[in-house]
């Protein structure tokens, strides 16, 4: 329910496993001119509101030592040094979600740019949708959770001795793919209206990707003595669980790709703060017509929109490296005319410049 079903993410377990890092020690802060030369890595741990344990992210962060080359972390090859110092002084933050079944690392290349340009960046795994485990994908855990483990992340960052003498509170924002896209508008204080799922099920009945789990909740309604209808606006009562999913503190969101057929003509009626939108023209996972689409004239802040010609989903995840192609080949894989590395190097200015207009910052 309400989820991309990523057919791939099995074969993607595995391979994504190699994530297991070893803690990296913060280096102490240097000394000198706040000059951006690198950038830094480091993992966090985040309280998540949701089980009352933990998950994990990455904060990356402009260095002023350079770091040429990159680091090496499970399939993924990140243009970042851990251990770094970093350029003193308050940075705007920008909290990045990633899809189903995604991880922590799934936008580092957009982490690392953005950090590259004097941005703080931070990056979480969303419990229970994440490439472990996808168990809680349309659950209110993970429809509800997903936003206040966001929160969790930014006020984590901001009551950390370390992390909050470089971020400003006052530029805070959001960046999100797919799910995460949903996540990010839902940070930014639209007010999603789950029985919209149904509506689109009946309209697309065949669209595995979105009503893939149909069957498994047509079958917690029956077991709870409801229509399928009625489970959905049970879910809908259920969203404040774990407190309020917006966030004042977020003045702005970049959405990818953004699972967002369950909002409505009023979903984004308090919603003040700047969105900018992009998705491919060709999106057969979350069809363009019922998502961003949908949404792009009901956004009374919308400070742009980017659709990429040509482009299916899987466009928005980082460029692979061969390993990560050979293994997962279909999220690899764009269609003819289409150059993820161009795109992305598009997406990078895009949301720098998004960002920083949203921010009121000068450029280099």
């Amino acid at each position: 329910m309400l989820t991309e079903s990523l057919r791939a993410a099995p074969r993607l377990s595995r391979l994504l496993r190699w994530l297991a890092l070893a803690p990296v020690l913060l280096a102490p802060l240097a000394v000198g001119a706040p000059v951006v030369a690198g950038v830094g890595i480091a993992p966090i741990h985040i309280p998540d509101p949701v089980s009352g344990g933990q998950t994990d992210g990455f904060v990356f962060y402009p260095s002023t030592v350079a770091t040429p080359g990159v680091t090496t972390l499970g399939p993924y090859e990140v243009a970042a040094r851990p251990g770094v110092p970093a350029v003193p002084g308050a940075k705007p933050l920008v909290v990045i979600s990633h899809g189903n079944g995604g991880s922590r690392l799934g936008h580092h290349d957009l982490a690392t740019f953005l950090a590259s340009h004097g941005f703080i960046v931070a990056t979480l795994n969303h419990p229970r949708d994440d490439f472990e485990d996808t168990s809680g994908v349309g659950h209110i855990e993970v429809l509800a959770g997903r936003p206040v483990q966001v929160k969790s992340t930014i006020s984590m960052l901001l009551a950390d001795p370390h992390w909050k003498s470089l971020i400003d509170p006052a530029r805070i924002g959001v960046a999100g793919f797919s799910a995460g896209g949903y996540t990010s508008l839902m940070v930014a204080g639209a007010k999603p209206q789950f029985t919209r799922f149904v509506d689109f099920c009946e309209r697309y009945p065949k669209d595995e990707n979105v009503c893939g789990k149909l069957a498994q909740f047509q079958a917690e309604a029956d077991k709870s003595g409801l229509t399928l209808r009625q489970l959905m606006k049970r879910t809908q009562g259920q969203l404040s669980r774990y407190g309020d999913t917006a966030d004042p503190r977020v003045k702005a969101a970049f959405a990818m790709a953004p699972l967002s057929l369950i909002f409505d003509a009023h979903s984004f009626d308090t919603v003040t703060a700047p969105i900018y939108l992009y998705y491919g023209q060709n999106d057969h996972v979350l069809i363009p017509d019922a998502n961003a689409r949908h949404i792009q004239p009901l956004i009374h802040a919308l400070a742009g929109v980017t659709e990429v010609p040509k482009a299916d989903h899987w466009v928005f995840l980082t460029p692979c490296t061969p390993a990560l192609a050979k293994e997962a080949s279909e999220l690899c894989s764009d269609p003819p005319g289409v150059d993820r590395r161009q795109v992305h190097a598009q997406i990078d200015a895009d949301a720098l410049a998004f960002f920083r207009k949203a921010f009121q910052m000068s450029g280099d």
